[in-house]
């Protein structure tokens, strides 16, 4: 296969160059190709000929977000409206990654999301990464949209700076009123390799790790897993923000996602804790 990959030094982009091995990918950055604008996607895309374009590009810096003005936009929104141009135009499939903030984020705990569920996006990073959802199907037939949250894997991310702060310090306070489902880059890529092979129908799809946690109960786990010994405080996000003094844009209480589309495809994903454990053992860390 002939893949387009966007976003290519990102941290899931690292994990679905290495699913698709032995493939011809086509990697760009911003460097490379500016996806806002539409001209440049369309002239790219016509010269490479890619049969799929995966997007990992997106700006996610959801505090930044809600200042940065409009950047924010043209990166989650008119970027993927121009790749999905430019798909229809060359007749690739787009697949897209977008985020449990578009949803609300106040269902009740013993609730999840479905893919068609309303939306409600209460950020800049979630309002603008609907507004890319909506670019995508609006512009062509011949996509997957995949929905995740709590993105951990290559560089920079919550497992990594637990670790490291579990190894400085005796205690820690963390969060234990948001709710969600972590993402192992490697298990999205594999989905993404799978919905390909299968040629599941089009369309949105949630795609994180089965089972809910808190980011409390994560890093208990991450402790518990890599042999750390240090103590674990419960807050509200309210307290956490107060003692660190930080103005924050608002998380969702609740991102549960539910799996049962893509179950129903035949597509399964592993529990967030067999996941936590196979990304652990890959740093060395278990």
């Amino acid at each position: 296969m002939r893949i387009l990959i966007t976003g290519a030094n990102g941290m899931l982009a690292n994990s679905v160059i290495k699913r698709f091995e032995g493939n011809e990918l086509i990697l760009t950055d911003v460097k490379d190709l500016d996806i806002t604008d539409l001209d440049a996607v369309r002239k790219f895309v016509r010269d490479k000929k890619p049969e799929y374009i995966i997007n990992c590009a997106a700006y996610t810096a959801v505090d930044k977000a809600e200042e940065a003005g409009e950047i924010v936009e043209k990166v989650n929104a008119d970027g993927p409206g121009n790749l999905a141009i430019a798909a229809k135009e060359n007749d690739a499939v787009l697949i897209h990654i977008s985020t449990d903030y578009v949803f609300g984020g106040e269902l009740d705990i013993d609730k999840y999301y479905k893919e068609d569920d309303p939306k409600a996006p209460v950020t800049a990073y979630g309002i603008t990464k609907l507004h890319g959802e909506e670019q995508v199907s609006q512009n062509t037939d011949k996509y997957y949209i995949f929905r995740i949250a709590w993105l951990y894997g290559e560089g920079p991310n919550f497992v990594r700076t637990m670790l490291r702060l579990g190894e400085e310090k005796d205690e820690l306070s963390v969060v234990a009123d948001q709710h969600g489902s972590p993402t192992y880059a490697e298990d999205l890529a594999n989905v993404i390799a799978k919905a390909i092979d299968k040629k599941i129908p089009y369309g949105v799809y949630h795609a994180t790790n089965e089972g809910y946690t808190t980011w409390f109960d994560f890093t208990k786990a991450i402790f518990e897993y890599a042999g750390i010994d240090c103590k674990v405080n419960a807050v509200t996000t309210e307290k956490y923000i107060d003692m660190m003094k930080i103005t924050q844009a608002k998380r969702p209480k609740n991102s549960q996602l539910s799996k049962e589309k893509l179950s129903a495809q035949g597509i399964t994903i592993p529990q967030w804790e067999d996941a936590l454990k196979r990304y652990l053992k890959a740093e060395g860390k278990m």
